[in-house]
């Protein structure tokens, strides 16, 4: 799949995640806002080695290999910049970083860890049942299994929550998301570091 079909694929499936239509500024640029997102992640993706596609090209996700050590503020300034300018508006900013905050410090403080950023499976592919689902679980395990680090995810959409515990992962924290939402937050501990039971 070429670079601008994804793009298009995951500005589609942004539309429909609660987070990103609030950080989205709804105005006359709706459409243009979502793709330069969409761009951002998708390329961020493609720099780390993050992109995970399914056979069938329906389920994109991007799984990062990161720790609390690898954020670096000023680093991202530039790209964080682009952001504000082109996707949120400055209005939304302040409320976007409190909650990206309180966000990430549900994930490890120490040590290296997956993170499952974005998840999306066109509609035709969905559910807990569905090849797509599992096709892609089965790689997030494999790399959490591979480098033995556990993966972390979060969503606010209630039925994904449950697709996602289907699948094995186990929710950790529920949060009142200032949108009102709850927020899920949900891990993957490979069976190379759980203690025998």
């Amino acid at each position: 799949m070429k670079r601008e079909e994804i793009i298009e694929k995951v500005a589609l499936l942004l539309k429909e995640i609660p987070t990103s239509m609030e950080i989205v500024k709804n105005d006359s640029k709706v459409d243009k806002r979502f793709h330069y997102l969409a761009t951002h992640m998708v390329d961020k993706a493609i720099k780390k080695d993050a992109l995970v596609i399914s056979e069938n090209q329906k389920g994109i996700a991007i799984l990062f290999k990161t720790s609390k050590q690898e954020e670096n503020f000023w680093k991202e300034i530039p790209e964080q910049l682009g952001l504000l300018w082109n996707v949120t508006g400055f209005s939304n900013a302040m409320k976007i970083l409190k909650s990206q905050s309180y966000i990430k410090n549900q994930r490890p403080q120490t040590g290296e860890y997956l993170y499952c950023w974005f998840w999306g499976i066109e509609t035709d592919a969905r559910g807990a049942d569905t090849q797509t689902g599992k096709e892609m679980k089965d790689e997030f395990y494999r790399q959490a299994e591979e480098y033995k680090i556990p993966l972390y995810a979060e969503t606010r959409m209630r039925q994904n929550s449950i697709v996602y515990q289907r699948f094995g992962f186990e929710l950790f924290h529920e949060w009142k998301h200032p949108s009102g939402d709850t927020m899920y937050f949900l891990r993957y501990i490979p069976k190379s570091l759980r203690k025998s039971e």
